[in-house]
């Protein structure tokens, strides 16, 4: 019942503003350091990898609204650490609300600020 619950609050905001979403280039994504406060920006293009901190981020893809490329980002993500094959975060990150499908990780934090639109 619980991903029944999740897919009407993720469907309900587009089908409001009745448009399309479109996929970006890229996202622009912040990591959190929890020990020392540090934060750092990274830009990743859509199907490519990066790393902030002790993890690796791949992007397969980053949709926003048509009409309003600022108004908000989902980005799919694939998040593991460093030296490791097993991933500890698969899904849709969104913007607006980093808390509805976050990493779990006590180090470190990861969230989506936006997508790259051209």
């Amino acid at each position: 019942m619980p991903a029944a619950i999740l897919t009407l609050v993720l469907a309900a905001p587009l089908a409001a503003q009745n448009n399309e979403a479109k996929s970006g280039s890229g996202a622009v994504l912040r990591g959190l350091d929890k020990v020392n406060g540090e934060t750092r920006d990274i830009d990743i293009a859509r199907g490519e990898t990066g790393s902030v901190f002790g993890l690796d981020l791949a992007l397969a893809d980053c949709r926003y609204p048509a009409e309003n490329p600022t108004g908000d980002a989902f980005a799919y993500l694939t998040i593991w650490e460093h030296g490791t094959e097993q991933a500890m975060f698969d899904g849709w990150m969104i913007a607006s609300s980093p808390a509805l499908n976050a990493l779990d990780h006590s180090r470190y934090d990861i969230w989506v600020l936006r997508c790259i639109t051209p």
